[in-house]
């Protein structure tokens, strides 16, 4: 009899079992799928914030990047063609002076100024085989100061002066003369430079510095009609 309780009590056993097993086999199953599921999406979602912020980094820096070269390439052009304590004055009647004068500026970035006669001069006003054309008048006589019509122009900020002319007669213009007794040049470095035929610069730049009385005069250049930028900037570099 107890062995029949014994093997009735391990058959109930082994249906409790089995029972249990065919329970827990499932939910357990889906227990696990349900975290391997949410391992994936945490492993998804972490690889795709790390590429977003590794996307935006890359933009980031090439934005940078961009941002450093544009900057770098306007201080390069700024250095280059803008000089700001640099002027470049100049008269000129056919336009040879004027040519040299915007070459310098070219090279140099400077400012100009052109200096304009009040009355101007035509043709034969510079008819130097006219003993009595205007500039002949002007040229025979040292004391005569014709008239600027051009607007003044303030020298504040300037250090370096470029001042340019054609030579009329051996010398320069009487006007250059006028203009440089209307200004103080103390602090400027004065360059003459000056454009002609044939003729030399002369006294021209002497007489200048004379008649400015202020100003630190150099020794100035002359310059054929159709000098080159070539050869303004070996003179210019030459300067320094």
């Amino acid at each position: 009899m107890r062995k029949k309780i014994l093997m009735m009590a391990a058959v109930l056993l082994a249906l409790g079992l089995t029972a249990c097993s065919n329970n827990d086999g499932p939910a357990a199953n889906d227990a696990v799928s349900t975290i391997q599921i949410e391992s994936s999406v945490k492993t998804e979602n972490t690889n795709n914030t790390e590429e977003a912020e590794q996307t935006v980094t890359s933009e980031d820096a090439s934005n940078a990047t961009d941002e450093m070269v544009e900057d770098n390439a306007s201080e390069e052009a700024g250095s280059a063609s803008d000089n700001g304590d640099v002027l470049v004055v100049y008269f000129s009647v056919t336009g040879n002076t004027k040519g040299v004068a915007e070459k310098i500026a070219s090279v140099t970035g400077a400012d100009t100024y052109e200096i304009k006669a009040a009355q101007e001069y035509t043709d034969e006003d510079i008819n130097y085989n006219n003993s009595d054309s205007r500039t002949s008048k002007e040229q025979n006589d040292s004391s005569a100061r014709p008239e600027i019509g051009s607007e003044a122009i303030s020298l504040d900020g300037y250090s370096t002066i470029y001042i340019g002319y054609p030579i009329w007669w051996g010398e320069e213009p009487r006007i250059m003369d006028t203009f440089v007794e209307s200004y103080s040049f103390d602090g400027i470095t004065m360059i003459p430079f000056c454009t002609s035929g044939s003729s030399g610069i002369g006294r021209s730049g002497q007489n200048l510095a004379d008649n400015a009385g202020s100003g630190d005069w150099i020794e100035g250049k002359r310059f054929g009609g159709g000098a080159s930028e070539d050869e303004i900037r070996s003179w210019i570099e030459g300067l320094q």
